[in-house]
């Protein structure tokens, strides 16, 4: 069942590059666009009404979430070795553009991790069936 949590990933990495070619096209930039992003959210969609209709086995999700780390971080360290190549090349304007998202992206975290704490969630109890099952009783 593994398998079909790698097949699932595998079908949205390549509709999402499909996508984000076709929107490189249209936007006249010759690259992928989003790709990677469409996959991964369209995974997550998938996922989720797979799951809301009971159609999610346990195994497919370990599959799913196994190869989902693996293939984040790898996908994610390419493309910031791209765009710090694309950024130091293309000038000044695009480094400055990186360290302003950066702080941007600091604050805010800061700022919404201070905003408002609500009550924390219940707590899970770990089973050898699944992880996260709800504790009965």
């Amino acid at each position: 069942m593994i398998i079909y949590g790698v097949g699932l990933l595998a079908l949205c990495t390549l509709v999402g590059v499909i996508i984000g070619d076709a929107l490189g096209v249209l936007l006249g930039v010759p690259s992928n666009v989003g790709g990677v992003g469409i996959a991964m959210i369209l995974l997550i969609f998938i996922r989720l009404s797979l799951e809301k209709r009971g159609l999610l086995h346990v195994e497919t999700e370990k599959g799913v979430v196994f190869w989902g780390m693996m293939y984040i971080p790898v996908v994610v360290a390419m493309a910031a070795q791209q765009n710090v190549v694309s950024a130091i090349t293309s000038g000044h304007m695009a480094v400055l553009a990186a360290i302003c998202t950066v702080v941007v992206c600091t604050l805010t975290i800061a700022g919404l991790s201070r905003y408002k704490k609500g009550t924390p969630l219940p707590k899970e109890e770990i089973t050898m069936t699944g992880i996260g099952e709800k504790a009965h009783g």
